[in-house]
């Protein structure tokens, strides 16, 4: 069951869509949070998800930025792209705690919006470029769909090419 932050995650995601006057189509499922689980409960192919991953980027000894890279579902994080894109020391995956309080929700559900200025939001340009762009909104048994323009013009996301091809030798993400 989601708990308060998430559902404080969703109306400030509906509300933002509402006043940015986004036509959006809201989804109810059975719970799931994995991208291939979710895409076929929902209809629609991988490629059509936002797959959202919060990351922790060292740029160097003093500084950790976090970034919610954004990728296509059927694709993954490309975290040598992402440490390129930040010229960082290290990058890797957020641990859960930290990945939960920036993004206001529990893994399988996290947005690709950020409503915590310490969380930047980097999308691959596929994901922009998707006439229907899926995601769950912060809960397991609701998602939403719009169009990847409307997602860029209201998340003004950076978009840069962070994704790369999920094969089984690739690194997880």
């Amino acid at each position: 069951m989601p708990g308060a932050d998430a559902y404080d995650t969703y109306d400030r995601l509906i509300s933002l869509l509402d006043a940015s006057r986004v036509e959006h189509r809201l989804i109810d499922h059975a719970p799931e949070g994995t991208t291939d689980a979710v895409c076929a409960l929902r209809g629609h192919p991988a490629s059509e998800a936002a797959k959202c991953i919060v990351l922790r980027v060292k740029v160097d000894r003093r500084t950790t930025r976090h970034v919610l890279a954004v990728v296509p579902g059927d694709r993954r994080v490309d975290l040598d792209a992402v440490r390129a894109l930040y010229a960082a020391r290290y990058v890797g995956f957020s641990d859960a705690e930290t990945a939960e309080r920036l993004a206001g929700a529990i893994p399988g559900t996290v947005l690709p919006f950020s409503f915590d200025p310490e969380l930047e939001v980097v999308a691959d340009p596929e994901v922009v470029k998707q006439p229907r762009l899926y995601f769950n909104a912060a809960r397991l048994e609701r998602s939403l769909c719009l169009s990847g323009a409307d997602y860029e013009r209201v998340a003004k996301p950076r978009v840069e090419p962070v994704a790369t091809p999920a094969h089984a030798d690739t690194p997880a993400g």
